[in-house]
């Protein structure tokens, strides 16, 4: 197989773009359901253009960025140690299907818990709102700081198209897990992500913090030890909310506060720490990280 994708086979990858009718829909028929539920969290005018805005950043970020992964990903599979992407046969897709989502799991796991990664992720977690929307507030920052953790899939022999195609329908999965619409799903919830998983994890509950990473099997985060049940009332945002619903404002306030530690840290040791540590480190310990509060919880 070549390490390039023909334009018939990236064409499959955007699915995603395919599927923006679908979601605008949803997101109608949810704002019809949130406004019969006054305790629903529901939908605020302004939150909600927001998001908006910056799916449509990312749809134009994601493309230019392409022009970066796909290289890279041609050169790994160039590379590679296995043949897995075997793509006229049936298992190299339920390889792929695992695979990817394992790859998933640690990028956002790593994207919580180192700060500059996090500076990149932020944004999807700034809404204090939980809604269809909410799964288009797409980062600005990660189409570039992602594509290293799915050149594992490249090494084991999956052409570029193919790991595109698998990273497109984790996006397509993931957008019904933001509502509030769904309660509990019963034993499905052992293996599969869900509404009631990922509503913890947009949490800023203590207990909540950096938890359910999962994408499509929550598997991941009960091998890894990142599981949180859903047991009490999720309060959406950020442990310091940004007030804002300027795209550009939430798509950077985490670097512009990055800079001003950096600025301020007394040594290298802390600067450091200031861009590599977790969220929420600092070097006198006037704030907490995530796992600080959860062990004074």
């Amino acid at each position: 197989m070549s390490g390039t994708i023909d334009a018939g086979r990236a064409d499959v990858a955007n699915l995603v773009l395919y599927s923006i009718p679908a979601f605008f829909a949803l997101i109608a028929l949810e704002v019809v359901w949130a406004s019969r539920h006054p305790d629903a969290k529901g939908y605020e005018k302004r939150d909600t253009a927001a998001s908006l805005s910056m799916g449509l950043l990312n749809v134009f970020i994601s493309a230019g960025a392409k022009g970066l992964s796909i290289p890279l990903f041609a050169w790994v599979y160039e590379h590679r140690v296995a043949e897995l992407g075997r793509a006229d046969l049936w298992w190299s897709w339920i390889v792929l299907l695992f695979a990817e989502d394992c790859c998933y799991y640690w990028f956002h796991r790593i994207h919580h818990e180192v700060r500059f990664l996090w500076a990149a992720h932020v944004n999807h977690h700034s809404s204090q709102y939980f809604n269809l929307s909410t799964a288009l507030r797409q980062t600005l920052l990660t189409p570039f700081t992602s594509p290293i953790f799915w050149t594992p899939l490249a090494l084991l022999g999956f052409p570029p198209w193919m790991i595109l195609t698998a990273q497109a329908w984790s996006l397509l999965y993931q957008f019904w897990l933001h509502t509030e619409a769904i309660d509990k799903l019963g034993p499905i919830e052992w293996v599969m992500n869900t509404p009631s998983h990922h509503r913890v994890h947009h949490g800023k509950n203590v207990r909540y913090l950096d938890r359910n990473h999962a994408g499509i099997f929550i598997i991941w985060d009960r091998m890894f030890g990142t599981f949180e049940l859903e047991t009490e009332r999720v309060v959406y945002g950020l442990t310091k909310d940004i007030h804002t619903f300027n795209p550009l404002r939430i798509g950077f306030h985490e670097v512009a506060a990055i800079a001003r530690d950096v600025a301020r840290a007394p040594t290298v040791a802390a600067k450091l720490g200031y861009v590599l540590a977790p969220p929420g480190w600092s070097h006198d310990g006037s704030t907490k990280t995530a796992g600080e509060l959860r062990r004074e919880l």
